[in-house]
């Protein structure tokens, strides 16, 4: 066996602490769920990956395991075979928190997507270059990401009051802006809607804007309005809205509102594979697609989709869901690596509060993650950490993400606010 062929691989489902974040389809669970995935090659090196914890997923991500040993790290071409050799035609089940519809293909570039990371973070190894050169080389030097703010209780139910309080109303949005910036330095603001009528979370953005004249600010409340609301909300955002993320459902529906709209829409809900392209470019539906290569393909996918957006003339960002140091890695180097990464791109790091499975977790900078220069991904695993969040996952018993049936628990007649306002 060559000495970059693939040995073996290890997926290990974690669990990690989530605070009560209100949403669109309820609140978070007590526990976030994600899966590490680990692939040895015969010379030793072990690249990593990271994607989502709920239980399809990682039957899916075991398939594809069991499908890789002999594989040359160099061979992509050959993974993607296999993936869809195994996870091809399967059912749609990829829904992970608010990542827009379902598809056999969505599915697919899903499960293809961590084991592409890992085997990139592995040839990065191989050759000791990062990531970020095998993406095409460097185009800046940090990568700028947003504050991502969400309504939220001060504590999970019968649970103590978690370090960032509560968050219901105006003032405690900009209380929450304000330390998020304090503590990394972000230089842009994106609040979560979708929670309470459309006039409350405008007073939000006012008052976002009046605490913070130069900041970029923008809203995404996945698809909670009709077109006539969103609309409204747009007209009375006029000027204080870089763009207006996902505020009603389907192209058709985003169609509607940019023709009415006075700043871009964004989307990581009705543009979620290349499929999906052609008709919102047709129908003018979006100005700004939110990448997120845990379901476009991983990264090299990831970037010819950039590629696509700079051609017809669209915006580009990173959409993040909750994630640790892994999954902040690859986005980094992706980052790096895209001339075209028109915003800053989202991250849920804050939220973690420090807990991660790296060893060396990526430092914010004045709002920007310097790109790593070491080999591959330029992360490595902290095993007892590893170890501990394993346990989290065994012991918490949370195997689907369900924000609307813990919801539900507190508020029994809740129900998702697809388009409700």
């Amino acid at each position: 066996m060559s000495a970059l062929e693939i040995t073996g691989v290890d997926i290990t489902p974690v669990a990690f602490p989530d605070p009560p974040l209100l949403n669109v389809a309820g609140v978070h669970q007590p526990w976030a769920l994600r899966s590490i995935i680990e692939i040895r090659t015969g010379d030793g090196l072990v690249g990593l990956g990271e994607s989502y914890g709920d239980a399809g997923h990682l039957d899916r991500l075991r398939q594809v395991a069991g499908e890789l040993p002999g594989l040359d790290v160099f061979d992509l071409a050959q993974l993607r075979r296999r993936v869809a050799r195994v996870v091809g035609g399967a059912a749609a089940a990829d829904r992970h928190g608010l990542t827009g519809g379902s598809s056999e293909r969505k599915t697919e570039l899903s499960a293809f997507s961590p084991f592409e990371v890992a085997m990139l973070d592995l040839q990065g190894q191989a050759i000791g270059r990062p990531v970020s050169d095998l993406l095409g080389g460097r185009v800046r030097d940090t990568v700028p990401f947003s504050a991502y703010l969400f309504y939220k209780w001060a504590a999970h139910p019968g649970a103590e009051p978690d370090e960032w309080g509560e968050a219901l109303d105006p003032e405690g949005i900009v209380e929450q802006a304000r330390r998020m910036i304090e503590l990394y330095g972000f230089g842009s603001v994106k609040l979560k809607g979708g929670v309470f009528p459309p006039e409350r979370e405008i007073a939000a953005i006012r008052a976002l804007r009046a605490a913070f004249p130069a900041l970029p600010l923008r809203i995404d409340p996945n698809t909670a309005w009709t077109v006539q609301t969103s609309v409204k909300v747009a007209e009375e955002t006029d000027g204080l809205l870089e763009y207006l993320e996902d505020p009603t459902p389907t192209i058709a529906g985003m169609a509607e509102v940019a023709k009415r709209a006075p700043m871009p829409l964004a989307t990581n809900m009705c543009v979620v594979e290349f499929a999906h392209l052609p008709s919102a470019i047709e129908q003018g539906a979006v100005g700004v697609v939110l990448a997120d290569h845990h379901y476009w393909g991983g990264l090299k996918m990831s970037a010819q989709l950039a590629a696509i957006c700079e051609t017809w003339g669209l915006g580009l960002s990173m959409h993040s869901n909750s994630h640790l140091g892994i999954s902040l890695a690859a986005m980094t180097h992706l980052g790096a690596a895209t001339p075209h990464l028109s915003y800053a791109a989202d991250t849920h790091t804050p939220w973690q509060n420090g807990v991660d499975v790296v060893a060396n977790p990526l430092v914010f900078t004045g709002g920007a993650v310097p790109v790593p220069t070491t080999p591959g991904l330029g992360v490595s695993l902290d095993r007892d950490a590893l170890a501990r969040l394993h346990e989290n996952y065994v012991r918490c018993g949370i195997r689907e993400r369900d924000d609307t049936g813990y919801m539900q628990r507190f508020q029994p007649g809740f129900t998702r606010n697809d388009a409700r306002w």
